[in-house]
């Protein structure tokens, strides 16, 4: 990267921070609105529905406006001011979520959530491309793999400061502060209004140059198989909604699911109009692209495990046989689930940059061991007692055999990272108490380099289609809305241990999906996992 971008590229890292910082900081949040409003495990997780409903319901917006417009709003916009106008519409919601904790009603709170995550779906549509193109396109992923160990670092760092601003030090000093106050939580929404707004004036001042990815063909067809399976999940997720709504939530989440089921059908309805609007010869690309299609799915999958992990973990971690804790004491656990992620991101960072064999293999064993230092230094601070969690440094060398195993091969590494995480789940599922915790935890390591992994492979020989298959991708975030609440309603059902069985066929799909998609690309000719050695 040259010098010139590395100011534009340090402004746009930094939105990357705070999607993982709010995101994780959930983990959290949640546990505590359930004890607060007194709500079911399925009711708590509809903080995730409204948060990453929202990256979904962008998403599809900006595809929408660009029907209208037969051409990519985004590029006539511009991906800076996309992302200036996406922390805009953040600040807002946390602005929002301040009178929503005082008035005391939860749909008022899950409207806060939504707002924020609504900014934050544009931020994300612009800025994956904006790092991909901005400098030298050779050290794009470098630059992704960058951004993304940003991301984790503030998935880390989330649970813990969220923990200290709701409870304070309650881990050092072992105060019995099972709930937060009102007051704590404005300080903790105004300080993040703040943060937003810094970064949209440092990024509005900040040159970028302008991108030359757009298509000079401004006629835009449509890919035919990712838009009706659109239109599919859409209908498929009103009727559930609606299912829902009318048998088994009462209160403030009947409300929030019968009005969403609404928004979804009303989302539909103007989908299929200016579907029939778009004259019959530009309506649709002819040619089938199955790899998009199953990389929608498995990115639904992915983020749904990876979120619902650790949202039903707060649950888990307060029964006797897994360790009897308070709200104010589950950060650090939180924490180490994200640092997981971060971990790993930071480990396949390393094929993306060019370096002896030796070195590499070097990198390989001693980054995650560093990784996993930061995160028990981070809770280090915070009071809690790092050497609780020591033994969790046999996760971490499993994970350093996944990498040599994987050799930086992104459907090799995603079919052995999707049986691990199929093995950790089992083993967590057989078990009680901290071989339990740990194995559920381990999830973070084999979730960590999934993304990179999923999207090389779905849009792989697209050419001019990129985009738009990179907008179906990022509106499968919805899988973070669906799976969580999934899981909660089998845990009201059952027990919030037995619930992680989902967890199982989740990390199975992955597995199997990187072994259907590996032979589909290659009946094509694209061979990623002997072409590429860095792709993630």
């Amino acid at each position: 990267m040259s010098r010139s971008g590395n100011s534009p590229f340090v402004a746009i890292v930094t939105v990357f921070f705070f999607w993982g910082f709010l995101a994780a900081s959930n983990g959290i949040f949640i546990p505590f609105c359930k004890t607060h409003f007194k709500l079911s495990q399925f009711e708590s997780q509809l903080i995730d529905s409204a948060f990453y409903g929202a990256y979904f319901i962008g998403s599809l917006m900006l595809y929408i406006f660009s029907l209208q417009l037969n051409s990519d709003i985004i590029n006539r916009i511009g991906y800076k001011k996309t992302i200036v106008y996406g922390l805009g519409i953040s600040i807002l919601g946390a602005l929002t979520m301040i009178p929503a904790v005082n008035s005391g009603s939860f749909p008022f709170i899950l409207v806060a959530f939504f707002i924020i995550a609504l900014g934050f779906s544009l931020q994300q549509t612009s800025a994956n491309p904006l790092v991909l193109n901005i400098g030298d396109p050779a050290r794009g992923a470098s630059r992704l793999n960058f951004a993304g160990s940003i991301n984790s670092f503030g998935t880390t760092v989330g649970p813990i400061l969220v923990s200290f601003v709701l409870f304070g030090k309650a881990i050092a000093t072992g105060a019995d502060k099972e709930s937060a106050s009102i007051s704590s939580i404005n300080i903790l929404y105004i300080i993040l209004g703040v943060a937003f707004a810094l970064a949209a004036i440092i990024l509005h001042f900040t040159k970028v140059p302008k991108l030359t990815i757009e298509e000079s063909d401004n006629n835009m067809k449509i890919l035919k198989g990712p838009l009706f399976f659109i239109i599919g999940t859409l209908l498929f997720l009103v009727v559930i909604f609606l299912y829902f709504s009318l048998t088994d939530v009462d209160g403030g989440g009947f409300l929030f699911l019968l009005l969403f089921a609404l928004f979804l059908s009303v989302i539909v309805i103007i989908l299929l109009l200016q579907y029939q609007q778009i004259k019959k010869s530009d309506r649709l690309e002819t040619k089938s692209y199955p790899q998009v299609v199953l990389g929608m799915v498995a990115i639904f999958i992915y983020v749904g495990v990876e979120v619902s992990v650790q949202s039903n973990l707060g649950s888990l971690l307060k029964l006797p046989d897994f360790g009897n804790m308070k709200d104010s004491e589950i950060s650090p656990l939180i924490s180490l689930y994200w640092g997981s992620l971060m971990i790993g991101r930071w480990t396949g960072s390393i094929g993306a940059f060019n370096l002896s064999k030796l070195l590499r293999v070097l990198l390989t064993i001693v980054v995650p061991f560093i990784a996993f230092a930061v995160v028990l230094y981070m809770n280090y601070l915070n009071g809690a007692n790092a050497s609780n969690y020591f033994t969790y440094a046999v996760c971490v060398a499993i994970l350093v055999a996944a990498f040599f195993l994987g050799q930086q091969k992104p459907a090799l590494t995603l079919i052995i990272f999707g049986i691990l995480g199929t093995a950790a789940m089992i083993v967590g599922l057989l078990t009680k108490g901290q071989i339990s915790v740990y194995a559920f935890l381990s999830g973070g390591l084999f979730c960590s380099i999934m993304w990179p992994c999923i999207f090389s492979l779905a849009t792989a020989g697209l050419g001019k289609y990129t985009s738009q298959a990179s907008g179906f991708l990022i509106m499968m975030i919805l899988g973070g809305a669906f799976i969580p609440p999934l899981q909660g309603l089998i845990a009201d059902k059952t027990n919030i241990h037995s619930s992680y069985i989902i967890c199982v066929f989740c990390f199975a799909f992955l597995a199997w999906y990187a072994f259907r998609v590996r032979t589909i690309l290659k009946r094509n000719g694209i061979d990623y996992d002997n072409q590429t050695s860095s792709s993630h």
